[in-house]
């Protein structure tokens, strides 16, 4: 009797033993299908030699190229998504090694054209570009060069890059300008702010590229407080302004009929002309350790601008001439996240990034009046699709939610994509042809959204 109880005991204890190495194995794939569980990182090696071999460069139907999209307002083009998250998305791929070490943390978004996606990394010294395939996450090219920059909060880009047609234009927090061949990764030029006299701000050069027909702009601090180059050659164009960069993008609007640059400098907001750099009217906006992060939102000639530190916000309504302050108010005080004006309100998260405690509210376009304010999606980032507000809080849980002037209405809810992660997951999640990337300092994953036609 004794022995046969041996032998069961030994028959269970392989069974156990095998039940826990099947949910080891997949516990990827189990988890994300619940919705539920905490992902471990997926260790890859990088290779230089590239894993995805090199075609002709495509676009896609709905890609996203910059910061905000090539339309400038935060915008996926993607049609037909998936709105009920109950049973999970499907993970398409994962890697962790775009950073190398916790000195090496990078914020910066990748960006997607057709079968190439951007994104950027550090290590060690080095600033690296990576191009990945959007569809299975391999390989196909990578860049790097010696940076020099502090280490306050990471080392590596805070800067998205920006696609244009064939090139690729990424910005370092070192003040490093450079232009890509898009194909295959080839240094077409390489420039630095800091030769032309910018000067590099507590956080690092942060501004995301502003690209046009000629140029390629951005915040370079110093004398190059802002500052234009000749996108094929890398040439100065023009500089604009003297002092403190702002951390926000360089965006662009038209003021009566001509299309001006806004710079959200550390200082204040200022209107630069995009042929020759004049600065048309520089106002004040002082906030706390001078930290103007938040890119300006703009409907028609207003401009709607916010600071984190209980600096509060501010709507502006613009000419050439100047700018006259419509409202102004405490009570929504964004970070770095981008809100968003929807209609006759403005939507957007409320808050200071290093707490996952902030307010997601509406406000009145016209007045400022709150409309309503909740803490159900933590602090975050936002992107907006169809008819809908996507969300990343900083703990890495996505939400779904549907903009309504009367009430909040969450549609959708999954829960730590990456489980516990340290740290936040500051950067925004980007929506390219149907597939959503999400980036934790030096992981990206891939997860499918579209709804299957």
């Amino acid at each position: 009797m004794k022995k046969f109880m041996k032998i069961l005991l030994a028959i269970a204890g392989i069974i156990i033993l095998a039940v826990i190495v099947l949910v080891v194995m997949y516990w990827d794939t189990i988890g994300i299908m619940l919705g539920n569980r905490k992902v471990q990182p997926h260790t890859e090696v990088v290779r230089d030699i590239a894993t995805s071999p090199v075609q002709p460069i495509t676009k896609g139907e709905a890609d996203w190229i910059s910061w905000r999209n090539i339309s400038g307002d935060n915008r996926s083009y993607v049609s037909g998504i998936k709105t009920d998250w109950s049973n999970g998305l499907r993970k398409v791929w994962e890697i962790d090694y775009l950073c190398d070490g916790e000195d090496s943390a990078t914020w910066s978004a990748p960006i997607v054209q057709g079968n190439r996606l951007v994104v950027c990394g550090r290590d060690g010294k080095n600033d690296v570009v990576y191009c990945l395939n959007p569809e299975d996450g391999g390989l196909i090219w990578k860049q790097s060069y010696q940076a020099e920059t502090s280490n306050e909060y990471g080392m590596g880009f805070r800067a998205t890059p920006w696609i244009d047609d064939d090139r690729v234009y990424t910005y370092g927090r070192g003040g490093d300008l450079a232009c890509w061949n898009l194909l295959n990764g080839e240094k077409i030029w390489h420039k630095n702010v800091h030769d032309a006299g910018g000067e590099e701000p507590t956080w690092g050069l942060s501004s995301s590229p502003l690209v046009t027909a000629s140029l390629v702009i951005v915040s370079g601090g110093g004398a190059a407080r802002t500052i234009a180059y000749n996108k094929m050659t890398g040439d100065i164009i023009w500089k604009a302004g003297q002092g403190l960069a702002g951390y926000a993008a360089i965006t662009m609007m038209e003021i009566d009929g001509e299309p001006v640059v806004l710079s959200f400098h550390g200082k204040g907001l200022a209107a630069i002309t995009i042929n020759d750099g004049k600065v048309l009217w520089d106002i004040e906006w002082q906030t706390s350790y001078d930290v103007n992060a938040t890119t300006p939102v703009i409907k028609d000639n207003l401009v709607f601008i916010t600071s984190g530190y209980k600096t509060g916000c501010e709507l502006l309504r613009v000419t050439r001439s100047g700018a006259e302050v419509v409202w102004k108010n405490k009570e929504f005080a964004s970070h770095h996240s981008d809100p968003f004006i929807i209609g006759d309100h403005i939507y957007g998260y409320s808050g200071d990034s290093m707490q996952n405690k902030g307010h997601f509210k509406c406000l009145e376009l016209e007045t400022g009046a709150e409309k309503w304010s909740t803490k159900e999606m933590g602090w975050g980032t936002c992107i907006a699709v169809e008819d809908y507000l996507l969300c990343k809080d900083v703990k890495g849980s996505l939400y779904l939610m549907r903009p309504d002037p009367e009430k909040f209405v969450k549609v959708a809810e999954l829960p730590k994509i990456w489980g516990k992660v340290s740290g936040a997951t500051w950067t925004k999640p980007i929506l390219a042809n149907g597939r959503l990337y999400l980036r934790f300092k030096q992981g990206l994953i891939c997860l499918d959204i579209k709804l299957v036609s």
